[in-house]
């Protein structure tokens, strides 16, 4: 059975940047991509979709983004090329298309993996598959009729891809309202069941929302400094879109130019649904969110005496007029339903003793109480851009360096019997 000093599963940017460090280190080692370098970005993606951060937070390692246009947003072609791009750069010793469907330990510590490609042992794991694996879709669901199309927001592309009429789309985090104005903007009538995700300013007093939040230090804010502590790992990221430049989304405004805005989905009776009272409460906590990162803005401004233009009275664009309750789908002429309601994590694969009561990884910036178990790539794993192009770098190299502290001296030791003869 083959032996590696060092097993990386996924070829994702994660995965790529581990790889980058443990050959700058000399390290022999081997990545398992199950699909291809970049797939997710290329099939998991909708035709529009583009980064929310601009260019210039893509720092891979040793790879910054290379384009004319730092402060735009990398559509999703372009971003399928910067990773390419990167993998071409650091050439690592990968195999696409070989999955590790189990990994164990034995008890002298040593990792066994079984792949597509045979079984394989190493002294050093790192994961690297991110923690979206699985599309959730509620059981109301199945309750829906026949003849509604149904599709996670993973596999939807373009509006063209739905029957003619209506759109229910269902969850309002970042892909939900992407999703949504897509539609929106296709002349589609766009029905949005809210979520609790926060929305955020997107060009603030000059500039754009991310690069003064990254002067002020919040991009570098790690999880044990961050007021909600780990917590916030399952905190919802902010909606904001980098379509056409970059822009804010704001759900009243579409409501304004007629899509119809509900609260949380609460059942599903054939094309008979209700939704929970709680669309005011759900558009004024995302307010709330959006009016606390300009105070935050304000204040560093302030503090700092940075010249920067005014910023005129948030206004709402649009109030609802009470609480809609219900929706039958066959009455609204709603034809197709968007589920933007999130991924699990499948870590079901691992019997290594890693993990949480609730199945999360249980690590220290990616490292894990099991000796030679890393992961990376997990959304707050010791930052904000841990799961992002802009602070994978620093995780990827830091599991490394683990990595190399309990190797080395195991380098060394097998060496002294030689060193004694001498």
């Amino acid at each position: 059975m083959p032996h590696l000093p060092v097993a990386v599963i996924g070829g994702g940017q994660a995965g790529l940047s581990v790889s980058h460090f443990l050959m700058r280190r000399g390290l022999e080692h081997l990545v398992f991509e199950k699909h291809s370098i970049g797939h997710a970005w290329r099939a998991e993606r909708w035709d529009s979709f583009c980064l929310v951060t601009p260019n210039w937070q893509c720092r891979l390692p040793g790879f910054p983004y290379p384009g004319p246009d730092p402060d735009g947003f990398m559509v999703r072609d372009d971003i399928v090329r910067y990773v390419e791009d990167f993998a071409a750069r650091v050439k690592p010793p990968i195999r696409e298309g070989v999955a590790v469907t189990a990994l164990g330990r034995r008890r002298d510590g040593t990792f066994t993996l079984s792949t597509g490609a045979g079984d394989f042992t190493a002294s050093n794991v790192v994961v690297a598959v991110s923690g979206y694996h699985l599309p959730v879709i509620p059981r109301e669901a199945e309750r829906l009729p026949e003849g509604v199309l149904q599709l996670h927001s993973s596999r939807y592309k373009n509006p063209g891809q739905l029957p003619p009429g209506g759109v229910l789309v269902v969850g309002t985090g970042q892909s939900g309202c992407q999703i949504a104005e897509d539609l929106h903007l296709a002349g589609r009538q766009v029905h949005v069941s809210l979520g609790s995700a926060p929305r955020s300013p997107r060009r603030y007093r000059g500039r754009d929302a991310i690069r003064w939040l990254d002067e002020m230090g919040q991009y570098r804010m790690t999880v044990a400094d961050h007021p909600k502590g780990r917590a916030v790992r399952r905190q919802a990221n902010h909606y904001m879109t980098g379509r056409d430049g970059g822009r804010e989304i704001d759900l009243r405004r579409f409501a304004a130019e007629g899509m119809k805005l509900y609260g949380r989905l609460a059942d599903v009776r054939g094309t008979a649904l209700s939704f929970k009272p709680d669309l005011r409460a759900k558009l004024d906590a995302a307010d709330a969110v959006y009016l606390g990162i300009r105070a935050m803005i304000d204040r560093h401004i302030a503090e700092t005496g940075i010249a920067a233009p005014a910023a005129a009275p948030y206004v709402p664009a649009w109030e609802p007029d009470g609480e809609p309750l219900a929706l039958d789908l066959a009455a609204a002429g709603i034809s197709a339903v968007v589920w933007a309601t999130g991924f699990r994590s499948d870590w079901s694969w691992i019997d290594v003793p890693a993990f949480t009561g609730s199945g999360y990884p249980e690590h220290d910036r990616g490292v894990t109480a099991v000796p030679g178990l890393m992961v990376v790539g997990l959304p707050w794993l010791n930052s904000w851009g841990s799961g992002r192009f802009s602070g994978i770098a620093e995780d990827a190299e830091h599991v490394v360096d683990a990595i190399v502290a309990r190797t080395v001296p195991a380098e060394v030791a097998a060496l002294r019997p030689m060193l004694r003869q001498a």
